[in-house]
């Protein structure tokens, strides 16, 4: 059933910096200095595939914000985090990380509520390896060395709640959600990507007819909104927003860290970091991305994470955030 649902308090305003509550596969948690960059300035900011929401959470906040995700599980947690963030906190508190305990919040645990709902998908989430949600692929990862332990996740879940207020999260189709869109909206565009095995990863995967039919509407749109889109750098890709003012061809160096024991039968305690990769990435807009001066980053290097310069568009990203 699709959820429309505002915020309980419009009027107010976050006063602390936080990251995305969540891990997410494929998230821009590390590219978010190379994203802001490329930013124009805006009042009216929305993301229509949320995710981790990581970009929403490294950038001030503006005048309308609204967070968007067709995973019903992902929205009420955001939901919960935002208007009911003590409960949900009473809930967590005192249940460590364990392998155990993931398997029965996994395979056993039915939540009566909402708000259980969201405990669950919570606890699941920080304890997961790389945050994958899709439940046969659901595993444990949490490591001490890697996660964030779980004596930590009520002040991040505080943070997060103020960094909400006013943010209006709805669970919608991107079309319906895009189209409802007032002039003006400056929208940030992460949908899965084309070539990869999304299956693997998400509960609601995209297929080819989702893929052009964002490129139809965007297209449609296209003097109506500023976005930003990121794609892997594929031809289908290339040709199908061949349209848009500007493509950039990104490329920046990766690491997997595998906090669970699938990596060759090992059993891998506190973690095991695996080998380094380089990934192809796309940034697609309707505008000059050369000419916009970028986005004032809130706090990005509060983990201590460092990215290189933007110079030769290189940097470092985990698909193991937070």
């Amino acid at each position: 059933m699709i959820k429309l649902v505002q915020s309980m308090d419009q009027q107010k305003q976050p006063k602390k910096k936080t990251n995305s509550p969540f891990r997410y596969p494929g998230g821009k948690f590390y590219a978010r200095k190379l994203i802001l960059a490329s930013l124009p300035e805006h009042d009216s900011y929305c993301e229509p595939f949320a995710g981790g929401a990581s970009i929403f959470f490294a950038k001030p906040t503006v005048k309308n914000n609204i967070l968007n995700d067709k995973d019903e599980d992902l929205v009420n947690c955001y939901i919960s985090i935002r208007d009911h963030v003590e409960k949900l906190i009473s809930l967590l508190d005192g249940i460590p990380a364990k392998k155990e305990l993931h398997s029965y919040y996994k395979n056993e645990f039915q939540p009566q509520n909402d708000l259980e709902r969201a405990m669950r998908w919570y606890y699941l989430n920080r304890t997961s390896y790389s945050g994958i949600m899709k439940p046969q692929n659901c595993y444990w990862g949490y490591g001490d060395k890697y996660s964030m332990r779980p004596e930590n996740w009520p002040y991040h879940l505080r943070t997060t709640s103020e960094r909400l207020q006013g943010v209006d999260i709805y669970c919608l189709d991107f079309e319906e959600l895009i189209g409802s869109l007032s002039d003006g909206y400056f929208l940030f565009i992460d949908p899965p990507y084309f070539n990869a095995d999304q299956d693997k990863f998400y509960t609601c995967s995209f297929t080819t007819e989702d893929h052009q039919r964002l490129c139809s509407l965007l297209q449609k749109n296209k003097s109506k909104y500023n976005f930003l889109i990121t794609y892997d750098n594929s031809p289908e890709i290339k040709e199908m927003y061949n349209w848009c003012v500007s493509v950039q061809d990104n490329q920046w160096n990766y690491t997997i860290n595998r906090t669970d024991d699938q990596q060759n039968s090992r059993n891998l305690g506190d973690g095991y970091k695996g080998s380094r990769y380089k990934g192809r990435e796309l940034f697609i807009t309707n505008y000059d991305i050369n000419s916009v001066v970028g986005i004032t980053p809130l706090n990005l290097d509060q983990q201590g994470t460092k990215i290189n310069s933007t110079e030769n568009r290189y940097l470092q990203l985990s698909l193991f955030e937070n």
